[in-house]
């Protein structure tokens, strides 16, 4: 029985007045649970430094409360898929929404940072349920004609959730506490466990897998384990320090084991055949490069915004409203688009307006206004949506039924580890030119450039553009040139790190020549 069979008979008793399984419904219902994952990658970065303050956190602990939560996230998300498509997509996401919810309400009531930590790593577990899961639904309930029109919408909130972030994080910290930006996500995952007992209705194809690849688990998550900590980890090594190399190497060494053992195993955990879709390799591929590009080059803007600019957190968000906005409006926009006339155009057309966009943000200087900020903040917005839109399209709408969830937990396994080279690789490039252009900038200042550790110091606060305090009394004239060394130091690394990003922008849209649209032939099908 072909999915569109499928979608025929579930069709008419929704029609009759029955919620269960309507797809627009299943839509509402995955979103409001994602929202949670989505909301919860922005806010908490606005609460670290009242948790770092309130529990006496040291910086490497405060760093653990988000790498943590992205080490769990990253390590675990195929292997959640697999779950959802081994026991149903319905019970492994009110599994992720309880855990989600319960979890934050638990890290509200810490009291250390090492119970912070600990639930927030249990956390990423529970998130890594949640995004597969919605996918695989989303895939069952859809057919092939409307999956990119829900993607976008889908796309659009967890636009509108990670726009919210900074602005509700900021609210709440300000006015109520930190532990409130975890507390909301209760109400959030009680309305999503709500909705999901009543409307959504599990389609799992009839070849689903009926036993565990547990080999195929352990190397795979030790690779994952091990790259994304590596990365991590990297800027602090030294990229050629031998922890790094250990770290990497050790990955790429796994990753082979796993090839390899994935052409023995009875029930593989992700079958090697799934690649044999140029389209979907091509998607997977994408999607980790546009990571790279936009996650790795919007790090800066943050810390552009509030220490070159002096916005405060919550004015920092909203002038990302021109980005975030586009996104929220542009996906399902883009999900119309894509239905019309496939993927490609729309990918490698956006990929191009994004590299246009960060070429753009790469001008960008100490003295820029609004104006200049806001337009190529809406540019890469424009140029964002059908991107992400399309090419989760593309690797979901690729794979066939059974492995919907795999294919959602590789379409996000994709953005992380693309998110977090990114980061890491751009902030080694940011690092490097700052470090080489501050001296010079520093010495029209007249004052003398610190030696030893306070010179080393001094580099990795201008890393961030932050200027040094100067002692009471300094003239004016001198502080400002100091802040203005510092500042005009960061934006020089800013711009060569836009300009790095842009060209891989450029190599992703090339990427997208090869993608079309997925053909969501789902199989044999039983309703659950």
């Amino acid at each position: 029985m072909s999915q569109s069979v499928v979608m025929d008979k579930e069709a008419a008793p929704a029609a009759g007045g029955k919620l269960r399984g309507h797809p627009w419904l299943t839509l509402l219902t995955v979103a409001v649970g994602v929202m949670m994952v989505a909301l919860d990658g922005t806010v908490v970065a606005i609460a670290n430094p009242a948790i770092q303050t309130d529990l006496h956190a040291s910086p490497a602990d405060i760093q653990w409360v988000t790498s943590g939560y992205l080490l769990a996230l990253a390590v675990f998300l195929i292997t959640a898929g697999k779950i959802g498509d081994r026991f149903g997509h319905k019970s492994t996401f009110l599994v992720g929404a309880v855990g989600f919810a319960a979890t934050s309400a638990a890290i509200g009531f810490a009291g250390s940072i090492q119970q912070v930590i600990f639930f927030r790593v249990l956390q990423g577990l529970f998130g890594a349920l949640l995004q597969p899961a919605a996918l695989g639904l989303l895939r069952g309930a859809f057919p092939a004609e409307k999956l990119n029109m829900a993607i976008g919408i889908w796309g659009g909130v967890i636009g509108a959730s990670t726009a919210a972030g900074p602005i509700v994080g900021g609210l709440l910290v300000e006015h109520v506490n930190w532990e409130s930006v975890f507390y909301i996500n209760i109400p959030v995952g009680i309305v999503a466990v709500v909705l999901g007992l009543l409307i959504l209705k599990d389609v799992r194809s009839e070849k689903s897998a009926k036993s565990f690849d547990i080999p195929g688990i352990v190397l795979l998550s030790g690779a994952m384990f091990m790259l994304v900590w590596g990365i991590i980890k990297a800027p602090s090594w030294g990229w050629a320090d031998a922890s790094t190399l250990i770290f990497l190497g050790g990955a790429v060494v796994a990753l082979i084991a796993f090839a390899v053992w994935q052409n023995y195993a009875k029930e593989p955990l992700v079958p090697l055949a799934l690649f044999r879709s140029v389209s979907l390799s091509a998607g997977t591929l994408l999607m980790v490069l546009m990571a790279f590009a936009f996650f790795g080059g919007i790090f800066f803007v943050t810390f552009y915004l509030q220490n070159v600019h002096g916005m405060a957190p919550v004015d920092a968000g909203v002038h990302l409203l021109p980005m975030t906005g586009m996104m929220i409006v542009g996906a399902p926009v883009a999900g119309f688009l894509i239905g019309k006339v496939g993927p490609r155009i729309p990918i490698v057309g956006g990929m191009v307006l994004t590299t246009g966009a960060m070429l753009g943000m790469s001008t960008l200087d100490i003295h820029s206004g609004n104006g200049a900020m806001s337009l190529w903040f809406l540019l890469m917005g424009l140029g964002l949506s059908p991107v992400m839109v399309g090419a989760t399209e593309v690797i979901v709408g690729n794979a066939p039924m059974e492995l919907a969830g795999v294919a959602g937990g590789l379409q996000q396994a994709a953005m992380q580890v693309g998110g977090s080279l990114g980061t890491a690789v751009l902030g080694a490039v940011m690092a490097s030119k700052v470090t080489s252009v501050l001296p010079g900038n520093w010495a029209a200042t007249g004052v003398p450039f610190p030696t030893g550790e306070q010179g080393e110091q001094l580099k990795q606060a201008a890393q961030l553009g932050i200027a040094p305090p100067m002692p009471e009394g300094t003239p004016a004239q001198i502080a400002d040139g100091v802040a203005d060394a510092v500042h005009s130091s960061f934006v020089s690394g800013m711009g060569v790190a836009f300009t790095v990003a842009s060209i891989v922008a450029l190599a992703a849209a090339g990427l997208g020549l090869l993608t079309k649209r997925g053909a969501n032939d789902a199989g044999p099908a039983v309703h659950i």
